[in-house]
């Protein structure tokens, strides 16, 4: 039987307009708690809410995680790549819905804490690098979709050159105090920004 205090967000997130079952069922499916080390933010694991891990950095909260995974909009035929693994929550559950996800993490010490997570669960469909996420993947290579989870003034030309035809990058965009989600969405021949909802996320290092 699913726990509770799950089947409690996933009704939050239906809620708050969050429709696409297959999005619905990823995050049913991915244990949020798995994927928070200390014993003490562990009973918070699914308020919805962003929580503190290593390196300084956060789990974003699960209606962000949720909202940004949908309009990623992906499909089973689709190579992602992610910037910034962090936890790798937000990893294990585009793996549910992609092809194969490749994901890039600058601090070494949630690199491999997140590998370690992957492996425990049997998502083998995860390249994992530890680097520097704003040049790209290091083999440059078209990917369908891209999602960038740290914020940015603008969008990393490297990572708009990885779009393939018809690509869509999610990422957040703005200062600190100011910043969107934004749709990027190649279309032949230009590239198109949509501005969405406001965030604030840890800056992109």
């Amino acid at each position: 039987m699913m726990d509770e205090r799950l089947e409690s967000l996933i009704y939050l997130l239906q809620r708050n307009a969050i429709a696409d079952p297959r999005v619905l069922a990823a995050m049913r499916d991915t244990p949020r708690d798995f994927f928070i080390e200390a014993a003490n933010l562990k009973p918070l694991a699914y308020a919805d809410e962003a929580l503190p891990i290593e390196c300084g950095q956060t789990i974003s909260q699960p209606y962000i995680v949720a909202y940004m995974t949908e309009r990623l909009n992906v499909q089973r035929k689709h190579d992602v790549l992610e910037i910034g693994t962090g936890s790798g929550y937000q990893t294990a559950i585009l793996s549910r819905l992609a092809r194969h996800v490749y994901t890039i993490e600058i601090h070494e010490e949630l690199h491999r804490l997140a590998v370690g997570r992957f492996k425990a669960l049997g998502l083998d469909n995860i390249t994992a690098l530890c680097g520097d996420g704003s040049k790209g993947w290091p083999e440059h290579r078209l990917f369908d979709r891209i999602l960038v989870t740290a914020g940015v003034s603008a969008a990393p030309p490297d990572l708009v050159g990885q779009l393939g035809p018809c690509g869509a990058m999610v990422i957040p965009l703005g200062k600190t105090s100011s910043q969107r989600i934004a749709l990027v969405a190649r279309a032949e021949t230009r590239v198109d920004y949509q501005n969405l909802i406001p965030v604030r996320f840890v800056p992109l290092l």
